[in-house]
């Protein structure tokens, strides 16, 4: 092997994001798993909205962030087990295809604990499979606690929203999903609303919620934006006694509630955020049992995709919305 060779063996290409609004792909040091570890071929890594902030800066991030940071919805397949993993409780090997809760996955490889991957069936051989946000879904349904016959408001149909609402449906309750984009209504639709709004009015949706509910208003709304008007719009949908699910990733600041209205109607109010890791995983194995088993298919939701040199561009699109914009996966 000469020198060349051996440095392209030892090294990988990852994305670095060195500056606000400003990334590039370079060699580093391939990692090694260690106890407990694998490392995982990347073939791909969806982006994420919590990757914004980073991405727009903030007196609080250094930069140039790590290798591969910002990248925590892969998938790939093993190619190193680390010591205790190999004919362990995990049961995995390289060449098992595998979702992967990770966190620097904008690169060729990534190191993940054993017990922080699950293995991909063969139905899903070929298909893109970004782990982490799926499994974000089923836990976020879980802790909504949704019931055959109630109505459901989600706030916001993005690919969050959108899985939510298959999920919410298929239990046996009425969605009414809210957005802004008009695709986005359709998508509702597509995966099993029953009523759609456009959310340009605060005062005409929450009228328009009564009429749908015979003024009860709804026993869930889960919020999936992350700013201060969904939270308030969703706030005001919740019938008394009802449950308000928090599910927008609220990371630009301090925010209003009416705590008056709270009270007065004795909701409850769910953070929905989880970060036990058991209950991550067991999240993302719900999900590869879902869609493996054809109860939901999130392909739909995968509209961008753009190789890992093109990661800026990824994170403008999931920024902007271009129109039919849903979720950018990143190939590598």
């Amino acid at each position: 092997m000469n020198a060349e060779n051996g440095f392209l063996s030892s090294t990988m290409r990852a994305a670095t994001v060195l500056a606000p609004g400003e990334a590039n792909v370079e060699r580093v040091p391939r990692p090694e798993p260690g106890p407990g570890e694998v490392r995982i071929a990347i073939e791909g890594c969806g982006v994420c909205a919590s990757n914004l902030l980073p991405w727009k800066g903030s007196e609080w991030i250094a930069y140039p962030l790590d290798p591969g940071g910002l990248g925590h919805e892969s998938w790939g397949t093993i190619d190193a087990v680390g010591d205790g993993v190999a004919g362990g409780v995990a049961g995995l090997t390289p060449g098992d295809r595998v979702a992967s809760l990770a966190g620097r996955s904008f690169a060729e490889y990534d190191i993940a604990r054993a017990d922080a991957v699950v293995k991909l069936p063969p139905q899903l051989d070929g298909q893109p499979f970004p782990g982490e946000p799926l499994a974000c879904a089923f836990n976020i349904f879980r802790r909504a606690d949704i019931r055959a016959g109630q109505t459901v408001a989600i706030v916001g149909i993005g690919f969050l929203g959108a899985v939510l609402t298959r999920l919410a449906s298929d239990a046996g309750a009425r969605v009414i999903a809210i957005s802004r984009r008009p695709s986005s209504l359709d998508l509702g639709r597509h995966y099993g609303a029953a009523e759609t709004i456009p959310m340009d009015d605060h005062w005409r949706i929450i009228e328009r919620v009564k009429e749908l509910t015979g003024e009860a208003l709804c026993e869930r709304v889960i919020e999936c934006v992350g700013y201060q008007w969904p939270l308030d719009l969703a706030g005001e949908l919740v019938g008394f006694g009802g449950r308000l699910v928090i599910a927008g990733y609220h990371q630009d600041g301090p925010r209003q509630v009416n705590m008056q209205m709270w009270n007065w109607k004795g909701i409850d109010v769910i953070n929905a955020h989880e970060r036990d890791p058991a209950v991550s995983l067991q999240g993302l194995r719900e999900a590869v049992d879902a869609v493996a088993s054809g109860r939901l298919d999130p392909t739909p939701l995968y509209t961008h995709r753009y190789p890992l040199e093109r990661l800026g561009e990824a994170l403008d699109a999931t920024r902007d919305k271009p129109e039919g914009f849903v979720k950018a996966l990143i190939t590598v």
